[in-house]
């Protein structure tokens, strides 16, 4: 069972948490990746750094995605530590590879991104 925003967030169901969202990344399918972010998060794309709302966010992403349309996305380690979630990826993208952070936190039985960040790799 996947957990999209709104669903239960019950024992052991917190690792699926990311496959949509990777999927989502995957796809540059900012739209659907923007259901998931909570009402305030923390966004980087490259060396810049904001908090912004779920509208905002969703509009940086779209525009990092425009500039770098993902070939590929690939979830390499994740962790848990109380009612937050960590993913780390790598996505390739534009012709440069970037690390990707995924911070989900559980709200109301409910996972939503917290921090998202974009960053080339080195």
């Amino acid at each position: 069972m996947l957990l999209a925003p709104g669903a239960a967030a019950q024992s052991g169901e917190g690792a699926d948490v990311f496959q949509p969202i990777a999927k989502y990344i995957r796809t540059a399918d900012s739209e659907s990746l923007a259901a998931w972010f909570a009402d305030n998060l923390e966004i980087t794309v490259l060396s810049s750094t904001s908090v912004a709302s779920r509208n905002q966010a969703r509009q940086i992403v779209k525009s990092f995605f425009e500039t770098y349309a993902p070939r590929s996305f690939e979830v390499t380690s994740t962790a848990s530590r109380g009612n937050t979630r960590h993913a780390i990826g790598t996505l390739r993208a534009g012709g440069e590879v970037f690390g990707v952070t995924i911070l989900v936190a559980c709200k109301d039985k409910s996972y939503y991104i917290r921090q998202l960040k974009f960053e080339k790799a080195d």
